[in-house]
């Protein structure tokens, strides 16, 4: 795990220094993310690349990044792991004379020898520059998932790049213009969509795509799409159970090659637990799990935790916080955000945490709710499937309804099921969007009144994917809600504070559930086998040694901190600032966000916390990164 950057296309010979100091810049705004070792590569005036290393695989110094090939004079900066390099390593070696044992070179050989088609060869998380010095072309991709990311801009016919958006900014060479259309964005699902973000100008390459940049071409192509990997089977539940597992249990297997200090991720529930059980079955040696876990008993997970410990016989280490240390970290966590978020702390304090107790890599369970059906908007989502007769209701008696529903509960939830009934549709495409809104039109029009009607770009993606043709509109039902759940709060959400909290601390943080090949097999499995009884039991079906049923049957928990209570006292004058930033944007209602505020503040139930939250995380991200 590492950090890349470059310049591609400097103006004239009389600008080179000019560059060269920028590249200098942006390297060293993303030295946390690896703190092994730096370098610099340039090719005059035609490219520069840049890199910082988290040593994982063959740590020698002769790994070190840029990767040169003095025999081609080709180049590569590379960020992530390929899992398979070994596999592909005996493929390539009688093509490429092989000087490391590390997947970077295996990288760069796949790429010299297969060309584009190397990135179907390679299982990972990955994003990567390629110099191809005989082409004189750059090429730049990112891995199926997205996992791990590559911004871009282009500035005076130059084009920058790197793992992070506050590494452009570090050049100077970007303008630290808000982009009204993201911040609309921003406002509905507390993030930005690819391939927009926050910083007018500056781009997030989406997850399976591929840049190519050639003299004064640019061409960017999709090489890898979720939907269009799978295909509706009709096979035997039972095999279907024998192939999740088979497959799930050789994407752990991949992910525990580390040449350094490796662990696991340990809450006690479903998917941490199945990975630890696959972990023990792939290795002889002890593992070592971390949990964090809180003193109040009625949130304790720990007891759970410590039964798959004892079953597995981990090396387990409970990381006990009080909510007052966990507040504490807040104004660091909010300091290490890249782009701004409304969930990253929870992220940070576990990085920090795992990272202090000696690991370098750790495995998650991120994904498994996404992949097979395990959060509460699948089961809404064919909930109002199977109540899409309502649609034969006069619309107007279907609006009245809802709105005297909504009057009735105050609260977010009767809001969007008030939005819901008066529409016209039921189907995923219409109905998810609201499912993971933040703030509901009728809030955005207020508060960025000149950009209301902004599309929104979670319905215009999910038109392309599942109306128009398509090719996620062949796929079950849930099978369309996990795509939805992956492109939206899997991908530009979680993963996205993934990254960023766990390279704070030079962690890197690996994820089996998002194989490329276990995506595939879930998308293509049925509704009814998916979920006959209860969420993720295809899932729990397939592991039935290795999950007891206290993990399967236990209830739904999670620790739920003080934050209205520390948003009102503690936390209050870090809030006050941050909307008080606010005030200075142009696309926001100042009047808007202050009533917002004091209604919270008076304990108006519509206004909860976390809508609250991802405006204080807005405004104190642009002024700490001086965006106006």
């Amino acid at each position: 795990m590492c950090g890349i950057s470059g310049i591609y296309g400097i103006e004239s010979r009389d600008k080179f220094p000019e560059a060269c100091a920028a590249l200098d810049r942006m390297t060293k705004a993303i030295a946390h993310r690896g703190p092994d070792a730096t370098g610099v590569w340039t090719k005059e005036e035609e490219v520069m690349l840049g890199h910082r290393r988290l040593s994982i695989i063959d740590t020698r110094e002769v790994s070190n990044q840029p990767f040169i090939d003095e025999d081609t004079g080709d180049v590569i900066v590379f960020n992530g792991e390929v899992y398979n390099y070994r596999e592909l390593r005996e493929q390539l070696k009688g093509d490429f004379d092989f000087k490391t044992d590390c997947d970077t070179e295996v990288v760069l050989a796949a790429l010299q020898v297969w060309g584009r088609a190397a990135l179907n060869e390679f299982n990972g998380m990955f994003a990567f520059a390629y110099w191809n010095h005989a082409e004189r072309e750059l090429f730049i991709a990112r891995d199926r998932m997205g996992i791990k990311p590559v911004y871009y801009t282009s500035v005076n016919g130059s084009v920058l790049f790197s793992s992070e958006v506050r590494s452009l900014l570090a050049s100077d060479w970007v303008k630290r213009r808000h982009d009204p259309i993201a911040l609309v964005d921003y406002l509905r699902y507390q993030t930005v969509h690819a391939p927009r973000t926050m910083v007018q100008g500056v781009k997030l390459l989406e997850p399976g795509h591929w840049m190519r940049l050639n003299g004064e071409e640019m061409e960017i192509q999709c090489w890898w799409d979720a939907a269009s990997s799978a295909s509706p089977s009709s096979a035997p539940r039972a095999e279907q159970l024998k192939l999740i597992r088979s497959t799930l249990r050789d994407a752990v297997s991949l992910r525990m090659r580390s040449d350094v200090p490796l662990g696991a991720f340990l809450s006690g529930g479903i998917d941490s637990s199945a990975i630890v059980g696959l972990m023990k079955e792939s290795t002889d040696q002890q593992i070592s799990t971390f949990s964090v876990t809180f003193n109040e008993g009625e949130f304790d997970e720990s007891r759970y935790s410590r039964m798959i410990a004892k079953r597995f016989n981990t090396d387990h280490h409970e990381i006990r916080l009080t909510p007052d240390a966990f507040l504490s970290e807040v104004p660091a966590a909010l300091e290490a955000m890249d782009h701004p978020s409304g969930d990253g702390p929870n992220t940070y304090v576990v990085s920090q945490a795992t990272k202090h107790a000696g690991i370098t890599v750790a495995l998650s369970g991120l994904g498994g709710d996404e992949l097979f059906a395990g959060y509460p908007v699948f089961q809404r989502s064919q909930a109002l499937w199977d109540q899409r007769w309502l649609g034969s209701w006069p619309r107007g008696l279907r609006r009245l309804a809802g709105e005297a529903f909504a009057a009735y509960k105050r609260d977010g939830s009767a809001y969007k099921k008030a939005d819901i009934l008066a529409g016209d549709y039921f189907d995923v495409a219409h109905t998810y969007p609201l499912s993971r809104q933040v703030f509901l039109e009728r809030d955005v029009r207020r508060l960025a009144p000149q950009h209301a009607n902004t599309p929104n770009a979670v319905f215009q993606w999910l038109q392309l994917s599942l109306i128009n043709s398509g090719t996620g509109e062949r796929l079950p039902r849930l099978s369309q809600v996990s795509l939805a759940e992956m492109w939206t709060y899997m991908g530009h959400t979680l993963l996205r504070d993934t990254d960023q909290m766990s390279m704070a601390h030079a962690l890197e943080v690996r994820v089996p559930f998002l194989d490329h090949r276990l995506v595939s097999l879930a998308l293509s499995i049925g509704d009814e086998d998916k979920w006959p009884h209860s969420p993720k039991q295809l899932l729990t079906d397939a592991l039935p040694d290795l999950l007891p049923p206290e993990i399967i049957h236990r209830p739904k928990m999670g620790f739920t901190l003080p934050w209205e209570q520390w948003m009102r006292t503690s936390l209050k004058p870090l809030c006050v600032k941050g909307l008080g930033f606010l005030a200075n944007v142009d696309t926001l209602s100042n009047a808007q966000v202050n009533r917002v505020w004091d209604a919270f503040v008076a304990g108006d139930p519509r206004w909860t916390f976390s809508r609250v939250w991802s405006l204080v995380v807005l405004g104190f991200w642009m002024e700490h990164n001086g965006i106006s």
